[in-house]
């Protein structure tokens, strides 16, 4: 008999939504069904098994317990038939509904942050986003300790300020500080990084080299992008298996990676820039979260350009560059000049589409397949660097800053040392050409 592994390993959960009419983030059945199954990708990627589904239409949730009575008993008992370890909510839960429905259920119950914090905390690598996701999650669990310790005595005897209080209530009081006592050594350790990112910030400043930076929703495909581009830049020693050492970590599924990458990408004709890989968005991402990220996330706000990642081939992809859009607004980069890259070209019909035709801010790829690739360098190169001319000019020996700034910003193809000053043939950008002048030769 052939027996599911995966099953075994992976604990299993049941995903449980509630349909309103007037939902924040969704407004049809279309919508809720989206959401559904976004939430069941969510759930593996913090590797657990959907076992079952339940969901529910009301006209608002309930205080007490979110769904309706009845339907919590309801799920008490499908979580008995079917094993469950774990009951998880589409939507966000109230601490007092969180308390309740796992009265009812018997098993832990984890709404959509929940989750989300859940699945940042096994993701996370580096030490800034460790610290970054346990001050998220402290903040989430301080308002959920209430009733916490109701199994202990809540009155006391006695008088005075302290003495009246139970044991319950005194424990309370001594977890509410220590989490506040943690969190404010969070955010100290977390100064210190942000100040130390800031000292690296200007260094890459001061090198003069363009900034671009990959973001969108999450599963899009920037770190395929990245790794991609990087295929392109020689300059980087490969391992054994033939492989570019700076690689990024790239898998299909949500939040793959959190922490934020920077590579130096080397290309033809010197027009070469850094390249930030930064952690996807998803639509109510918690609040928690974008605070805490907030101090990665303001890479973006110093890049000269953005490439916004999107799933052409996914039928929602409209509503994950509303959702990008918004979240860079918020984080005060909304009017850097952008790229819209409609990754996955490869899985979309094109009839539907017109055929892939790009324009000025658009562009069509595929990072596995390496299709668009030169047509979105082309946009790249173009918006960091300008338009390209060719010059001839005769550029006289006290000149040599012009000469210094062509071989640095342009391509050289011929250089002759003439008497009455250097002759050269180079392709650079139109504002150089233009501060060329009177220098410039008659072709």
């Amino acid at each position: 008999m052939d027996i599911n592994k995966e099953e075994i390993i992976n604990p299993k959960a049941i995903l449980v939504g509630l349909n309103t009419p007037h939902r924040e983030d969704a407004s049809t059945f279309s919508d809720f069904d989206h959401s559904m199954t976004e939430m069941k990708s969510l759930i593996e990627a913090c590797d657990m098994v959907v076992c079952d589904k339940l969901t529910q239409t009301l006209d608002h949730p309930e205080s007490g317990t979110y769904l309706g009575k009845g339907k919590a008993y309801e799920l008490a008992d499908l979580v008995q038939e079917t094993g469950a370890e774990y009951c998880v909510f589409e939507g966000n839960l109230s601490p007092a509904q969180m308390k309740n429905l796992q009265d009812i259920v018997k098993v832990p119950v984890w709404d959509r942050t929940n989750l989300i914090l859940e699945i940042f905390s096994r993701r996370a690598k580096t030490r800034e986003a460790k610290l970054q996701v346990e001050s998220a999650y402290l903040q989430f669990m301080l308002p959920r300790l209430t009733g916490m310790w109701q199994h202990l005595g809540r009155q006391g005897g006695g008088g005075g300020s302290r003495a009246n209080k139970g044991i319950g209530e005194t424990q309370l009081e001594l977890d509410r500080r220590q989490i506040n006592h943690r969190v404010a050594e969070l955010s100290k350790e977390l100064d210190k990084i942000s100040k130390t990112r800031s000292v690296q910030r200007s260094g890459r400043e001061k090198n003069s080299t363009p900034s671009v930076a990959l973001v969108g929703y999450t599963n899009a495909g920037k770190s395929s992008l990245m790794n991609r581009l990087l295929s392109l830049s020689d300059t980087y020693k490969k391992n054994d298996e033939g492989e570019n050492e700076k690689k990024v970590f790239e898998k299909d599924m949500l939040f793959a990676t959190l922490d934020t990458s920077i590579r130096h990408i080397y290309l033809e004709n010197k027009k070469d820039f850094l390249l930030s890989d930064t952690v996807g968005f998803i639509e109510n991402l918690p609040h928690g979260l974008v605070k805490a990220f907030r101090s990665t996330l303001e890479e973006i706000k110093y890049a000269d350009l953005l490439l916004i990642v999107l799933d052409s081939s996914d039928p929602y992809h409209k509503e994950h560059r509303k959702v990008t859009d918004k979240t860079l607004a918020e984080l005060g980069a909304g009017d850097i000049p952008r790229i819209y890259v409609m990754n996955k070209c490869d899985l979309i019909d094109r009839r539907e589409t017109g055929g892939i035709v790009s324009d000025e801010n658009i562009v069509y790829i595929s990072a596995k397949k390496g299709e668009g690739i030169d047509d979105l360098l082309e946009k790249i190169s173009i918006l960091l660097h300008g338009e390209t001319v060719t010059v001839n000019a005769l550029i006289p020996f006290s000149r040599g800053d012009l000469i210094s700034r062509l071989h640095s910003d342009g391509v050289i193809k011929h250089e002759e040392y003439r008497e009455d000053g250097t002759f050269v043939e180079a392709e650079c950008p139109a504002k150089l050409a233009e501060e060329l002048g009177s220098f410039m030769l008659a072709d």
